[in-house]
């Protein structure tokens, strides 16, 4: 009866992402969903990042901490920089050094909250698990102190963390040229897609090597999860397939899907809009005025995420495509990080005027891709973007640039849901007739229906919130069950 009591009572939690948004988000997404079912969570980063967040959901709030922890001062990174929006890439790992400054301050922090003792209730109880990111290898040895169990929530798709594979087989089978990352590993079955190209090796491959806080990116995930005896992916069986399945075996631990993480909260919202929104400034509310104005499933959404590296050359690549490809279009258009305004080609914008419209700064997406007018998404093929994209059903237009997006867009050119836009032989360029050609593939030729049949199925997946809400319902039932194992 004793322990039966015990697996009944509420967890709590410390949950620490990464200082990336597109990390903080997911890891706010699991948050809400372990506090719906009266667990206790304890939502750790930089003071700016919990500033910039979206609200807590009301109904969990009061289950939902929030606890900052300051950055130390890093010569060479800007003031105020808490997020790799903050940074441009090349700063990123300096952020990297900082965010390894936060171990003595974490370690006081849980000395703390370890004080309160098992027979507290909520906040005040010692934590039973420590949700961690993949780039805290630090964490592992100060939690074994207090005797709390880490979990690792990789928030990359399946794929990556089954390319990637546990240190044991990168040692078997060494990996460091960008050659070597132009073919899937061995230990994926075959015959597999699972590989890079081009500039998307050259990237991984970089990652690979030990930047200026002195580890690598993949040496810190080894590290992490060789340390923690869980691992939490951000995945489903219905998505990713046999890749769930195979992660498991591959790092020798369980591997828990936790379901994909869709917005569903923001996607209803944005649905049920009507118009602009009370909140809107000038810009926002001109482009949802805009949208209303244009034929149903006719608009080609394009955004890159908060974080991928447009060079001028795409920027002039991509404006010369959409003026070609003759569809209308929105442009959500980043501003680099302490660069300058992105530069259009000269004329552009009165050339593509009526049909097209370019936003430099940040557009509400959730409420765009919610918009009868869009009828597909370019995009950098981020898991996130994704996961907002499926929510309304639109085909892709794909243009992966780093990390694990390439991998990403061979799998969604498998299940024919998107078309990648093809770069030139060395993988460095790609041309803005291409790009043009790509998109009306996708929005204005015979099989672009076939592209947006599937683009629903997979919308009909992502709201089958019945099997989404049991990934997270198995996953706690572990989380009770296991914690006095470890």
């Amino acid at each position: 009866m004793a322990e039966s009591k015990q697996e009944s009572s509420p967890l709590h939690i410390v949950v620490f992402p990464w200082l990336a948004f597109g990390h903080i988000i997911p890891f706010l997404e699991l948050s809400e969903q372990l506090a719906k079912r009266g667990h206790f969570v304890t939502f750790v980063s930089a003071p700016r990042n919990l500033a910039k967040l979206r609200p807590v959901a009301p109904d969990v709030r009061p289950r939902i901490r929030l606890v900052p922890l300051p950055l130390p001062l890093v010569d060479g990174l800007p003031n105020g920089a808490e997020s790799t929006a903050d940074v441009p890439p090349e700063k990123v790992e300096l952020l990297k050094i900082a965010f390894d400054g936060l171990a003595a301050p974490f370690a006081a922090f849980l000395a703390e909250a370890c004080a309160g003792g098992e027979a507290r209730e909520g906040h005040s109880k010692k934590p039973n698990w420590i949700v961690l990111d993949f780039a805290q290898q630090w964490l592992p040895p100060i939690a074994d102190e207090h005797k709390v169990p880490c979990a690792v929530f990789l928030i990359f798709p399946a794929a990556l963390i089954a390319f990637v594979g546990p240190k044991e087989l990168n040692d078997a089978h060494p990996r460091s040229a960008a050659e070597d990352f132009t073919v899937a590993p061995p230990w994926i079955p075959s015959p597999s897609r699972l590989a890079f190209r081009g500039h998307e090796a050259e990237w991984i491959a970089g990652a690979w090597q030990p930047n200026a806080s002195g580890i690598s990116d993949f040496s810190r995930f080894w590290e992490t999860t060789q340390r923690c005896p869980l691992m939490v992916c951000r995945c489903s069986h219905e998505v990713d397939g046999p890749l769930c399945p195979l992660l498991g075996d591959l790092y020798g631990k369980p591997v828990l899907p936790s379901g994909l993480l869709a917005p569903y909260d923001a996607a209803v919202r944005a649905a049920a809009a009507d118009g602009e929104g009370e909140h809107d400034d000038e810009e926002s509310a001109g482009i949802m005025r805009w949208l209303d104005a244009q034929p149903a499933r006719s608009v080609l959404y394009v955004a890159f995420g908060s974080e991928a590296p447009l060079t001028p050359a795409h920027v002039g690549a991509l404006a010369l495509g959409l003026e070609l490809a003759g569809v209308r279009f929105l442009w959500a258009l980043r501003k680099p990080v302490g660069g300058e305004q992105p530069q259009l080609p000269v004329g552009f914008e009165g050339r593509v005027d009526r049909r097209g419209v370019v936003r430099v700064g940040w557009v509400p997406q959730v409420r765009v891709l919610a918009h009868a007018a869009v009828g597909a998404f370019m995009t950098h093929v981020g898991w996130s973007s994704l996961m907002e994209s499926f929510l309304f059903g639109h085909p892709l237009v794909m243009l992966p640039l780093f990390a694990d997006q390439g991998l990403t867009a061979r799998l969604m050119t498998e299940r024919r849901v998107g078309l990648e836009v093809p770069w030139d032989d060395c993988g460095s360029a790609f041309r803005g007739e291409d790009v043009a050609r790509t998109v009306r593939r996708v929005m204005v030729e015979e099989e672009g229906k076939e592209f947006s049949r599937n683009a629903k199925g997979l919308q009909e997946v992502l709201w089958d919130t019945a099997t989404q809400e049991r990934y997270i319902d198995e996953l706690v039932e572990h989380l009770l069950r296991r914690r006095g194992d470890y």
